[in-house]
Parts: structure tokens; sequence; C-alpha cells
């Protein structure tokens, strides 16, 4: 269906937990989250419920996310239900990575057809360090697995940060040479933890362009700028949230693991959808489409939402 804006909404991401066996500095405190308690969080039933009632409204994506949604019991089940909804043509989930060894065969079998994994650095020390409990080896380990038990043209997401990272763009650039996957990297948004850090960590996407000019622009996917080095498997996203805005384009709506329906990332507003079922159901979900803000204002200021990333899901 069409929001406000007469932007078409088609896209849900749906957050299973708010919880992570990592405790990445821009996204969570370093002591964690307080686990909820269970009636606090969307049961299984509750998340199919409303992912069923999305669909209905003209959703076609959903993308599963946390906190680390593999964290989540049941999530191999939750993918079995939502994969038998009629109309549903892709299901997605982001991830760390480090748990894809024992699940990634099970979420295929599930119906699960793309994995996102979240990867920062390709340096064993500074992984720790951004992580706190990570270890780089996990993570590639992920990667092998979900390539074994059939997830082809894997997404890497990198959160390009300034002064940590940045000066890895070309190791993470050629990984597409000899491999299928499309390298995507993520601006740093100035909320949760990372609002409050020093102005040169926030690059642009533009600093994988100037530092590799090689890159040759190829078809858009979605809200990334892609582009390819002559010859490679792979390609290149840029994902500019921040310095090229997206906003008159973007066709999501967000689902929180405590049942709060957000029409932006960044906005304050939320509509609650616990306890609403059937008619009553599809018509919160119509609300929040319709209600979804213009755009944001990071170029102004921090996000308005009071959440940290984990608690809306990335």
């Amino acid at each position: 269906m069409l929001d406000g804006c007469g932007r078409t909404i088609d896209y849900l991401r749906l957050s299973v937990t708010d919880l992570c066996n990592y405790r990445c500095r821009y996204c969570m405190p370093p002591e964690g989250v307080a686990k909820r308690d269970h009636g606090d969080i969307l049961s299984l039933e509750e998340l199919a419920d409303i992912a069923r009632a999305a669909v209905r409204l003209g959703v076609k994506k959903i993308r599963l996310t946390g906190g680390e949604p593999l964290v989540r019991r049941g999530i191999v089940e939750l993918c079995r239900q939502l994969r038998t909804i009629p109309g549903l043509q892709e299901l997605c989930l982001t991830t760390n990575g480090a748990l894809l060894p024992q699940l990634a065969a099970p979420l295929r079998e599930a119906g699960l057809d793309r994995l996102n994994i979240s990867l920062d650095t390709l340096r064993p020390d500074r992984f720790a360090e951004m992580t706190r409990l990570g270890h780089l080896s996990d993570a590639l380990a992920g990667i092998e697995a979900a390539e074994a038990a059939g997830f082809h043209d894997l997404k890497l997401d990198t959160v390009l940060i300034g002064g940590f990272n940045d000066d890895e763009i070309d190791d993470f650039i050629n990984l597409t040479r000899e491999h299928p996957w499309e390298v995507r990297f993520i601006e740093l948004m100035p909320m949760g933890p990372c609002a409050e850090w020093d102005k040169a960590r926030f690059l642009s996407g533009d600093t994988v362009l100037q530092k590799v000019p090689a890159l040759q622009q190829i078809e858009s996917c979605g809200v990334a700028r892609r582009y390819r080095l002559p010859g490679a498997m792979g390609t290149v996203g840029l994902i500019s949230p921040v310095n090229h805005d997206f906003c008159a384009q973007c066709r999501r709506i967000r689902v929180t693991a405590d049942g709060k329906l957000k029409g932006c990332l960044h906005s304050a507003e939320e509509l609650p959808l616990r306890g609403l079922h059937g008619k009553e159901l599809e018509d919160a979900i119509r609300q929040g489409i319709l209600q979804k803000p213009e755009r944001h204002h990071l170029t102004e200021r921090r996000s308005d939402t009071p959440r940290n990333m984990n608690q809306i899901g990335g």
C-alpha cells in the first residue's frame, strides 16, 4: 500500500529480540541489555500474526533482525512459519554470523532465502575490540557455513567508521575479486552509544569511491548504490543514509521485538501492535504506514529515536 507521501511500502523489518551475543561499541552499552521477561517480547505466534497481516497489506519482503536474531529460541521454526505465508516473495535475515555453523543449514531448509552478515573489520584484534565478546574466526566460519548450506550471493555489511576500519576499505573490496559477494559499506549514524562520538568517525560513503577510483558504477539495488571492480565476481554497495539520504525511496516499516511499529528508524513515534488481531491489527499497521514520516533529520541533529539500534532492528 501507499504511505502518506505516495511511497509504496512493501518491506517489513521484523525484530525478534533485542539481545545479542556481541556488544558492538556503536550499538550496545558494554554491559549489554537486561534480559526481558518472556511475556515482554513478541511470541513466535505474535510475530507470525503480524507478518501475515503486513503481507495482506502488500508487504512482499520480510527481513528478520535483532539484536542478533539467531539467539532467539525458535528462530528456525519462525522461518518455517513465515515461508508459508501466501504472497511473501522474499524472507531474509541479518546476523553477525557467529551461530551460522550450527544454524545455516536448518535455516535454509526452513525456507530462508537470503542472508546479510555483519562484518566491520577483517583484523582479529579490531574485531575483538569492537564487538567486546566476538572472535573474527567465528564470523568467518559463519560465512563458510552459509555458503555450504546453499546461501549464494551473500551480502557483507560493513559499518564505515573513521579511525577504525577506513584503512581496510581496499581489503574489503578485494574480497569481491574472487567471491560472488556484495560488500556493502554503511554510513555510521548518530544514534545510541555513538551519537556523541567525534565527527571524524562519521564518514561519507563517498570515501570508498575516493579510495578506490577503479570501481565502476552498475545498477542500483534498493537503497544501495552499487559498483564493481573490473573482472570481479562480486559487487560493492554504498548505503548512505546521512549524506545521500534515500527517504524519498524508502519502502520499509519496522516492528520492534516488544511489538511497536516504527515508520522510520530515526523517529520517536511508535505504534503498539501487541494484543491486536485480525482487522484491528491490519488497521493499526495501515495507520502506521500512513503516518510514516517524510524524512529523517540526521544532517541537522542526532537521531530522534530514544532506542539503541539493537532495540529497533538493523
